[in-house]
């Protein structure tokens, strides 16, 4: 069986680590597995180089800050296959280039464009364990390139789909996908098996197991995926598409991200063009929108407000500010306290009473709302970030824990 397995930084974060690893990547090739292992940097690596490079420069380049970044994998992957070689198993490192991940050429946010595994498929084929820097590859320029925050299981899922894996596994800090976050809810329940699309909502709301990218990966190229914790022999999660919707609970986790911030643009004239003059530079900039509002107008003029990661709250100003004017809008106001809390379930939306269900267990708990967002899978709340775990808790209570 080929398996690509991804370890993320709290399993390889020492060297002690790092060689417990290498004995549970052995156990599974003594099983009889084909296995190319993606690891992501070591612990805070990631967040200590970013701390680093801000001792610099206030402002760094991009390219520049991806070079740095990238080390951190590199590292990871080397000390693994040295410890594999130790051990006495032939094993290879390689960066995200020389195992052929082929990217755009935007820094910092980079997404493949293609993948050609002939070097992994050699290193196989000589007996060796391949392990592979997560988290990067290399543009059409050459220059190296970061595939954004949990990059690393993007890098693991697009490997299996490209070597046709038998399905990946990624190794975390947590048994697998729960119903809630379980550092805030201690009775959120561990699912053995959840949909592409449930999982993506979670992901992308911020249910930090699982990075949205690397699942919409999985979903398309329909490759199984096992989440589980490298510090025990739990069976994890498996994530698939071979379920029946309808047989589910409607609700099946409680979402929520901390890393928001919202930007309302005042008095936008209101005239056809106005959205895009606002959205298209936040496009070119990298910038993610999600939460869109815009106000009923008034004097002819309309308040549009929308959310994007706090991360990129700078760049988003940035790219807005020049347009406040050039637009004649009246200025513009940020707002980096809010979080998004969300109730994610097939169907959800089209079954009534759960809207009602969420209000009230929110106004039980005295938070306020101040943004409410829906698909056909979940609804979303803009709050305080200070409430959080009030609401996520209450949330949980109030859907998950009623089945």
């Amino acid at each position: 069986m080929l398996i690509v397995q991804k370890y993320g930084g709290t399993s390889v974060a020492t060297a002690e680590r790092i060689r417990a690893v290498a004995n549970r990547i052995i156990k599974s090739k003594e099983a009889g597995n084909t296995l190319v292992v993606v690891v992501s940097a070591m612990g805070d690596t990631t967040d200590e180089l970013i701390d680093l490079a801000r001792q610099v420069t206030d402002d760094p380049d991009e390219r520049e800050l991806d070079m740095l970044l990238s080390t951190g994998e590199t590292v990871s992957c080397t000390l693994l296959a040295m410890a594999l070689r130790a051990a006495g198993h032939p094993a290879i490192s390689l960066s995200g280039g020389q195992a052929g991940i082929r990217t755009e050429s935007q820094h910092g946010k980079a997404r493949i464009t293609s993948l050609e595994p002939r070097r992994i498929l050699r290193e196989l084929q000589a007996g060796k364990l391949v392990v592979v820097a997560g988290f990067q590859g290399v543009s059409a320029e050459a220059d190296v390139t970061t595939l954004g925050r949990g990059g690393s299981d993007t890098t693991a899922v697009a490997l299996a789909a490209a070597l046709k894996a038998d399905r990946c596994e990624i190794y975390t800090d947590v048994d697998g996908v729960f119903s809630a976050d379980p550092r805030l809810v201690p009775e959120a329940q561990l699912f053995k098996e959840i949909s592409y699309e449930e999982i993506l909502e979670l992901a992308s709301l911020g249910a930090k197991v699982m990075h949205p990218r690397a699942v919409e990966l999985g979903w398309v190229y329909d490759v199984p995926i096992v989440v589980r914790s490298s510090f025990n022999d739990s069976e994890g999660t498996l994530i698939h598409g071979g379920m029946n919707m309808e047989d589910r609970n409607k609700v099946v986790g409680i979402a929520h991200d901390a890393d928001v911030a919202r930007i309302t643009v005042l008095a936008v004239p209101d005239r056809p063009g106005m959205a895009y003059a606002v959205f298209q530079p936040l496009a070119e900039a990298g910038v993610s929108v999600d939460v869109i509002v815009q106000s009923a107008p008034q004097g002819g003029c309309t308040d549009l407000a929308f959310t994007v990661a706090r991360s990129d709250l700078t760049k988003a100003l940035r790219a807005v500010e020049p347009v406040v004017t050039r637009i004649g809008a009246k200025g513009l106001i940020k707002d980096d306290t809010v979080a998004k809390v969300s109730v994610v379930g097939a169907g959800m939306t089209n079954s009534p009473g759960y809207a009602a269900a969420m209000f009230k267990a929110l106004a039980d708990e005295k938070i306020n709302i101040e943004v409410v967002t829906t698909s056909d899978i979940r609804i979303t709340c803009l709050i305080k970030r200070s409430q959080i775990k009030e609401a996520v808790r209450a949330l949980h209570r109030a859907f998950v824990l009623q089945h």
